[in-house]
């Protein structure tokens, strides 16, 4: 089963970054990722009978990640994980 994740950049400033996410605009969380100490929070949950809330949560968290390395830290209004 191939599974979309959209992620919607809500706001960004000099110290976190907001996106919503999830597999459309009708179930949305929301994750918070603060730059200076790197560590994320799940403002909330998207809450999907069909996929965990958990493995949302990884899959954006692993796309911030690989924003944050291979993408020199400049996060996009949109992206996309596919699993």
């Amino acid at each position: 089963m191939a599974v979309y994740v959209m992620m919607i950049k809500e706001m960004e400033n000099d110290k976190k970054v907001v996106y919503k996410f999830g597999p459309n605009e009708d179930k949305l969380g929301k994750i918070e990722f603060d730059k200076e100490t790197r560590k994320f929070e799940v403002a909330e949950k998207v809450n999907d009978a069909s996929v965990s809330d958990e493995a949302y949560e990884r899959w954006v968290v692993e796309r911030i990640v690989r924003i944050v390395a291979r993408e020199g830290g400049i996060f996009p209004e949109r992206t996309s994980v596919e699993k």
